[in-house]
């Protein structure tokens, strides 16, 4: 394979799994807690919107960012007063959040912008750019390791770094803190937590907090550094591919991380597969090559979806006993 075209795929293969990676570290943390949450894709989209519509506003980063991490986190919360407050059923609330995302968001960019649900684009200054911009120009006349190198690792913004930062983070977190023991055993056994003094209800809060963090981050990214503007539906089931990713990687921060790996490497080998006449089958249709990422998602969850493990709690609402 071509060096450049290696080194393009990597970059591509990056950028594409970084929403991923977030989604599915946000999904992980809240079922650790032993809260299904199927509304990670109206999250993430809810959260590109406030970015889009407050980067768009305002002209600034931190505010877009403030916006989409006020509404996801609100989303968690108010997934968590049905399903952990009242004891309501965990997946009937996530599709809820999708639902209410993929309208209101519609509904509000109509209204606000009438630009068909779209909001206008974010400025230059507003988007994220790549931190060492010059790096793939400086390496791009050496062999293999300049596009490997340059345009590979070194052609990213600041966002693609903290995805793939936050995977050992949250492995020490979950696995190296009293939080995170404390986070996994509710998870797992409910009554032992409560039975030591240590209440559910908050740990499970706690969990949909940082879920709705992680969401935030994802769903900005998306709108700031992506693309330039909120479109509806822009998340086009990436929510649900970074569950799939979670599960596939058995709850685990660094096998979620390479499921989203190879997700994000099906989807970019999707993407330079179009218009190509591949031998003795010629030209492939557009359609069936944007499907495919998700069908081979689709055949790897399938596949592996029995062999896992889910946390023992998952999806039980927690009855405190008297």
């Amino acid at each position: 394979m071509d060096d450049a075209l290696l080194g393009a795929l990597l970059a591509s293969t990056l950028r594409v799994a970084t929403p991923l990676m977030l989604c599915a570290l946000a999904g992980l943390i809240a079922e650790r807690a032993g809260v299904i949450d199927i509304g990670l894709e109206g999250k993430m989209l809810f959260a590109a919107f406030a970015a889009g519509a407050a980067g768009a506003a305002w002209g600034s980063t931190t505010l877009a960012l403030g916006a989409a991490m006020l509404v996801t986190i609100a989303l968690s919360w108010l997934h968590g007063w049905a399903c952990v407050s009242h004891r309501g059923d965990q997946v009937v609330s996530g599709v809820a959040v999708n639902i209410i995302a993929v309208g209101l968001t519609a509904v509000l960019g109509i209204a606000w912008f009438a630009q068909g649900g779209q909001t206008p684009p974010v400025t230059a200054e507003v988007r994220l750019q790549a931190i060492a911009p010059g790096a793939a120009e400086a390496l791009r006349g050496v062999p293999w390791l300049g596009p490997l190198l340059g345009d590979g690792l070194l052609s990213h913004n600041i966002m693609v770094y903290l995805a793939i930062a936050l995977v050992p983070a949250v492995w020490w977190l979950l696995y190296r803190t009293r939080f995170g023991l404390r986070l996994r055993a509710v998870g797992e056994n409910p009554h032992m937590v409560d039975a030591a003094g240590v209440s559910v209800i908050k740990l499970r809060y706690a969990a949909l907090t940082l879920n709705g963090v992680l969401c935030s981050l994802a769903g900005s990214y998306l709108v700031l550094a992506q693309n330039a503007s909120f479109v509806p539906n822009m998340t086009a089931g990436r929510g649900f591919m970074a569950l799939a990713a979670m599960i596939f990687g058995k709850w685990h921060p660094v096998g979620a991380f390479w499921a989203c790996l190879l997700f994000g490497f099906l989807d970019a080998v999707a993407i330079r597969l179009q218009g190509v006449k591949l031998p003795g089958i010629g030209e492939v249709p557009v359609q069936a090559i944007q499907a495919l990422p998700y069908l081979l998602t689709v055949i790897l969850l399938a596949g592996f979806i029995g062999k896992t493990t889910a946390p023992q709690a998952l999806g039980k609402p927690y009855l405190k006993e008297r």
